[in-house]
């Protein structure tokens, strides 16, 4: 398919690492062409034995280096919208890490630069799309043999939550992800949302509320439960059960190595959400590179980043008012179907 596909990546943090070695390593017809982060020690140690790579502080410093001809953003949500613009203003493909935009306001200008555009540039980070037991799930609620769905229920638990993590965060960084997937496993917009609050965690940092119960409507009549726990302390977690009206399904149960000795058996639970999801962010790059060498753009829009930020922050509005929030999306352009 002709010679390798330069990508710039911004963002040489806990993420940005991770895909820099992964598009170095593990992807193939892509190549690491540049890479920005304001820290520029930490961008140089991220690209320690690549070649022909360029380093830089400033984003568009990157996006404008020789040989690039795509973007992977990794950086922190609020430097995403100047990202995207800027990418978009260049014709760069995007490969976008969530949230697309933290605030729905941000979002909405992005979605619409894009529209204007008359072509999508932007796939959206939301890997658990192309986690192998996610598209078995999508795959069987599509041809409709257990009926139609009334509810998911879903898991997120994490070890623990990193310095800073704060209650709103559990909705608009964690439960996210579930966001996405509920849209896209049930092929639904959701409508409004509930939190619920049981007593914190004497795990969870002073003043984190942890865990919260999430309720979801959906325009389809289904109701969509999350059980977020960021501070579980023994694993990472990550299910989903659709129950229909002819049977369930779940996804996301252990399968790790099951070791029994001494009198007990046990299983190994994941720590990390990058070795949980390892596969899935190992497709999706690898689609997202094949797309782009052939011109096109898939995966997730930015009408999906833009319905999960307003999603989000209706569930941070619930979090903190005690109230069902309804959802109110804008239009959604012709671009995106």
């Amino acid at each position: 398919m002709g010679e390798l596909l330069g990508v710039a990546v911004l963002g040489a943090g806990h993420m940005g690492a991770d895909h820099i070695r992964r598009l170095d390593r593990v992807t193939s017809g892509a190549r690491v062409a540049a890479v920005a982060d304001p820290d520029a020690a930490r961008a140089k140690e991220a690209v320690a034995g690549v070649e022909a790579v360029s380093v830089h502080t400033e984003a568009e410093a990157a996006l404008d280096a020789p040989g690039v001809g795509a973007v992977l953003i990794a950086s922190p949500g609020p430097a995403h919208e100047e990202a995207l613009l800027a990418a978009f203003a260049r014709g760069l493909p995007v490969l976008c890490e969530k949230p697309m935009v933290p605030d729905s306001a941000g979002a909405l200008r992005v979605l619409e630069a894009e529209a204007r555009l008359g072509r999508r540039l932007a796939q959206i980070g939301f890997m658990r799309r192309y986690d192998a037991e996610y598209r078995r799930l999508k795959a069987l609620l599509d041809d409709g043999h257990l009926g139609q769905p009334l509810m998911l229920h879903c898991t997120h638990r994490n070890v623990s939550s990193p310095p800073g993590f704060t209650s709103a965060m559990l909705i608009d960084s964690s439960v996210s992800h579930e966001i996405d997937a509920a849209r896209w496993l049930l092929g639904q917009e959701l409508t409004a949302v509930t939190v619920l609050r049981p007593r914190p965690s004497s795990g969870a940092p002073g003043g984190l509320l942890d865990p919260q119960f999430v309720v979801f409507e959906t325009d389809g009549g289904a109701l969509v439960d999350v059980e977020v726990f960021v501070n579980c302390g023994f694993g990472y977690q990550v299910r989903v059960e659709a129950v229909c009206e002819a049977g369930s399904a779940r996804v996301g149960d252990d399968h790790g190595m099951r070791v029994t000795a001494r009198g007990s058996a046990g299983t190994d639970v994941h720590q990390d959400y990058l070795v949980r999801f390892a596969d899935a962010y190992d497709r999706e790059v690898q689609d997202w590179v094949d797309a782009t060498r052939r011109g096109r753009v898939t995966g997730p829009t930015a009408w999906d980043g833009y319905a999960a930020s307003v999603v989000a922050e209706a569930g941070v509005r619930a979090l903190e008012d005690g109230k069902r929030v309804p959802v109110d999306l804008a239009p959604r352009p012709a671009l995106y179907g």
